[in-house]
């Protein structure tokens, strides 16, 4: 079994999201001792964004090429992907939406067909590590703003994942009480979750 493990927070060791993404990890190793990990830190080592250059092949950016290769390659080969996922302006890290540019590539995770597009990645299991700093939870004031979550619910069913879970950590930047609160409910939420990696 393989495990990848992503990080998309600019925030370090303060980061809530990073904090849940680890603790799931380390929940999923321990049930799944053999499985085999790789950690990304798109902070750390950001993915450089699309460009024409890219698109067109240019040997300019054939390093960059290549590069977009090995992160495609390190999702197709995951059975469980973990990712953490800071909000930020009511979405995802740039960093994080370059990571998924480089995914969602057609004939590989997923193919257009008569009957419209077909996700290929039906094998796999996500894991959404959410850290938000207002109240975004279902009935709240901010629900409807809430393009994080949201939208990676969409891409990953757009590519054929049907085994999403997310953990969420609301109102962290509300007050001081929130943020305990809301990070507590989140690794309350985790301890629950199930840990085996296969289907």
């Amino acid at each position: 079994m393989k495990l990848l493990h992503i990080d998309s927070s600019i925030l370090g060791e303060q980061s809530v999201s990073r904090m849940l993404s680890r603790a799931t990890v380390e929940r999923l190793k321990e049930h799944n001792p053999a499985i085999d990990i790789i950690h990304r830190d798109l902070a750390a080592v950001p993915v450089p964004h699309l460009t024409g250059d890219h698109l067109a092949a240019s040997p300019a950016v054939m390093d960059e090429i290549a590069f977009g290769e090995k992160i495609l390659d390190e999702f197709i080969n995951a059975d469980v992907v973990v990712i953490g996922v800071a909000l930020y302006n009511l979405t995802i890290s740039s960093q994080l939406k370059a990571w998924i540019d480089r995914i969602v590539i057609a004939g590989k995770t997923f193919r257009y067909t008569e009957n419209g597009p077909e996700g290929l990645a039906q094998e796999k299991r996500v894991i959404l590590d959410v850290a938000r700093g207002g109240q975004y939870r279902q009935g709240t004031s901010l629900t409807a703003s809430e393009h994080a979550e949201s939208y990676l619910r969409s891409i990953f069913a757009f590519i054929g994942v049907t085994r999403l879970d997310v953990i969420a950590a609301d109102g962290l930047a509300v007050s001081d009480a929130h943020r305990e609160s809301g990070t507590r409910a989140a690794f309350e939420a985790l301890s629950a979750l199930d840990p085996r990696c296969g289907f």
